[in-house]
């Protein structure tokens, strides 16, 4: 039986860290860190997700500044909104949810993000900090997967590691990241012959593509560390129920691996963590402080 990774407790312990350091930053600078979070429309799921992000800004004694615009909102009033939050000195971190109505283009939006304060890590600059192995604010996902990895003293230095997925959000960052802590990383994806043949390389195994259960168990190699970032809504035929699994055949691949990521609960509760934290970073950094 592999190892658990266990995401959600060790989100909370980076969240109660926050929130211990916080208060004694308030005190010297007269305010706290301040993430704003953009939405537009009323699609649930984008919902629920912001939701999340406000509550975990209150448990840590982070400012707020979510704004929530109507589903016919122009490019030109969500610009506007961005330009003034780029401005606004208690903002330290600023997000648009994703997926946004069609007729707005979400590429242009994240460009005029300040890159100082990306907390999704998106913005090209912070993309290509990380390309070239500076500081910037890292893509959450990805960072999240890398704390995971750090906090269980699982080290990729001199690992085979295979990045199932090539988005933009995940696979491509995750990869530099990877390479960054010197494992010989190969990316993996829809036009990839013979995919098992590549997995079963692996000893780091990242899943990231958002097909349920893609990822069986001949397809990983013994002892393997199994990382799953997927996160799919499947209907349980004997109760009629949606339940969230992963890309990952997680009841037989739990039987090979070494070490796995759990879903829901594994790499999930870190991405709202990473959000936080960058907003921190931004605001230590924008303090002078590193």
């Amino acid at each position: 039986m592999a190892q658990l990774l266990d995401g959600k407790t060790l989100a909370q312990k980076i969240q109660e860290d926050l929130k211990a350091k916080i208060p004694d930053w308030v005190d010297k600078q007269g305010r706290p860190p301040g993430l704003a979070v953009l939405m537009v429309g009323d699609n649930p799921a984008s919902a629920a997700y912001v939701r999340n992000k406000e509550r975990a800004c209150e448990k840590i004694g982070m400012a707020s500044f979510g704004k929530h615009f109507p589903s016919d909102t122009t490019q030109e009033t969500l610009s506007e909104a961005i330009a003034q939050l780029n401005q606004d000195e208690r903002v330290d971190g600023i997000l648009v949810q994703l997926p946004l109505p069609k007729h707005l283009d979400d590429v242009t939006l994240l460009h005029q993000i300040h890159p100082d304060k990306d907390a999704d890590g998106l913005h090209p600059l912070n993309l290509g900090r990380l390309l070239r192995g500076e500081d910037g604010l890292r893509s959450c996902t990805p960072a999240g997967v890398m704390e995971i990895l750090k906090a269980y003293d699982l080290s990729v230095a001199g690992k085979k590691a295979v990045v199932v997925g090539r988005s933009i959000l995940v696979g491509k960052p995750l990869a530099l990241m990877l390479l960054a802590e010197h494992a010989t990383v190969t990316m993996a994806h829809s036009r990839t012959p013979d995919l098992a043949s590549v997995t079963r390389e692996a000893d780091v195994l990242v899943a990231a593509v958002g097909k349920p259960n893609l990822i069986t168990a001949e397809m990983v190699k013994p002892g393997a560390v199994v990382i799953d970032v997927g996160i799919n809504s499947v209907l349980n035929e004997e109760t009629g129920k949606k339940r969230l699994v992963g890309d990952v055949d997680f009841a037989n691949v739990v039987n090979v691996a070494g070490a796995i990521t759990p879903v829901p609960g594994g790499v999930g509760p870190m991405t709202v963590t990473m959000l936080l934290q960058n907003t921190f970073l931004s605001y230590c950094r924008k303090l002078g402080v590193n």
